[in-house]
C-alpha cells in the first residue's frame, strides 16, 4: 500500500527480492498539472509495469474495500505513505501483520509530514523506521530503524529521495527476519512522542521576527513543496533557497526589511540580523535565481515584506 514516489523503491525491493505481490493499495488518480489531467499515482504505475493488480478504494474502511482484500488472504501487508489509516478490520488480516515504513525515526515526527518538520525544526538527523501498524496514528511497535544525517544543503526533496531508498534498503533486510518470527519489536516511549501533521496554509507564511536559522530551516523545509512564501506589494512571493546564515548580527530594522537587493540576493531582516534569499518566485512567474530577478526587476531598500 503506497502512492508517491516515496514508495515506489519499496515496491521495487518487494518486486526484485521475488516476493509475491498479489496486489497494490494506492490513492485514487488526480487531476494533476494546469490541464488537471487525471494522473496515476506513481505507485500505480509502477505496479502496472509489472502487471500487478492495483486497487484504489476512496475509503479503505468501506465494507466492500475490506471485503476485496480478504479476498486476496495477504500473508503480510507493507504500506509506505498510502495516505489513509488503516481499519482494524485490515490490520486482523494478514497473518505476519501490517507494517510500515516511516521516513522519521519514531516516536519522533509522527504523522503525514515527517520530513518537512524534521528540516524545520532544525533537526540534524533523521531516518526510517520500520513498524508494526496498530489503529493509532504511527504508534505501533518499532521493528528497525536506520539513521541519515540532515545536510546543510538538504532540503525536503533530497531527504525525500534518501530516505525512500534508506526504507527499501531497510525493508529487503528485515523481511526475512520478520516472516521467520525472529523479530522482538520495541514499543515506543509515548513521552517522546512528536506530531508531524500535514503542512497548512498557514504553515508556509514566513514569519520575519524568527531567527535567521529558523526562517533558513523553514525555507529549504518547504522545498520543493509546498513552498515557503512572503507578501510584496499585497502578493505572494514564494521563496526557495537561501544562504546559511553565518552569524546573528543585529540588522538594525524592523523584521521583514529589505536590507539590500543585488545579484547576491535579497537580504531581509529577521528577528536577529538578516538572511540573504538567493531564490524567489514572484506572483505570476517562475521560479528564479535573485540575481535573475534584478536584472529586470528592483525591490527598493526599506520595502517591508510579510505585509497585506
Amino acid at each position: 500500500m503506497g502512492t508517491p514516489e516515496f514508495a515506489v523503491p519499496s515496491l521495487q525491493t518487494l518486486i526484485a527480492e521475488g516476493y509475491n505481490v498479489v496486489a497494490v493499495v494506492s490513492q485514487p488518480d488526480r487531476p494533476k498539472g494546469r490541464k488537471r489531467v487525471l494522473t496515476p499515482t506513481p505507485v500505480k504505475a509502477e505496479a502496472e509495469k509489472h502487471g500487478i493488480t492495483v486497487l484504489q478504494p476512496e475509503k479503505l474502511r468501506s465494507p466492500e474495500s475490506v471485503e476485496r482484500l480478504r479476498e486476496l488472504k495477504p500473508d503480510l501487508i507493507v504500506t509506505a505513505a498510502y495516505g489513509q489509516i488503516l481499519p482494524k478490520a485490515v490490520l486482523d488480516l494478514p497473518q505476519h501483520g501490517c507494517i510500515n515504513i516511516h521516513a522519521s525515526l519514531l516516536p519522533k515526527y509522527r504523522g503525514g509530514a515527517p520530513i518537512h518538520h524534521a528540516v524545520i525544526r532544525g533537526e540534524s538527523v533523521t531516518g526510517v523506521t520500520i513498524m508494526y501498524m496498530a489503529v493509532g496514528l504511527d504508534t505501533g511497535d518499532m521493528i528497525a530503524k536506520v539513521e541519515l544525517p540532515i545536510l546543510d544543503t538538504d532540503t525536503t526533496g533530497t531527504l525525500f529521495e534518501k530516505l525512500s531508498v534508506a526504507g527499501a534498503d531497510l525493508l529487503k533486510r528485515t523481511l526475512p527476519d520478520l516472516l521467520a518470527g525472529r523479530i522482538e519489536a520495541v514499543p515506543q516511549v509515548e513521552a517522546e512522542a512528536i506530531y508531524s501533521p500535514n503542512i497548512s496554509r498557514e504553515d508556509e507564511l514566513l514569519d520575519w521576527s524568527r531567527t535567521s536559522r529558523e526562517l533558513w530551516n523553514h525555507i529549504r523545509g518547504l522545498n520543493p513543496f509546498p513552498g515557503a512564501y512572503t507578501l510584496w506589494n499585497g502578493d505572494v512571493m514564494k521563496v526557495w533557497a537561501a544562504v546559511k546564515p553565518s552569524g546573528s548580527g543585529a540588522a538594525g530594522a524592523a523584521p521583514g526589511t529589505v536590507l539590500s537587493c543585488s545579484a547576491q540576493g535579497l537580504e531581509v531582516a529577521t528577528g536577529d540580523g538578516s538572511l540573504l534569499l538567493t531564490e524567489i518566485q514572484p506572483a505570476g512567474k517562475k521560479a528564479m535565481p535573485v540575481a535573475e530577478f534584478v536584472r529586470g526587476v528592483q525591490i527598493p531598500k526599506g520595502t517591508v515584506l510579510g505585509r497585506d
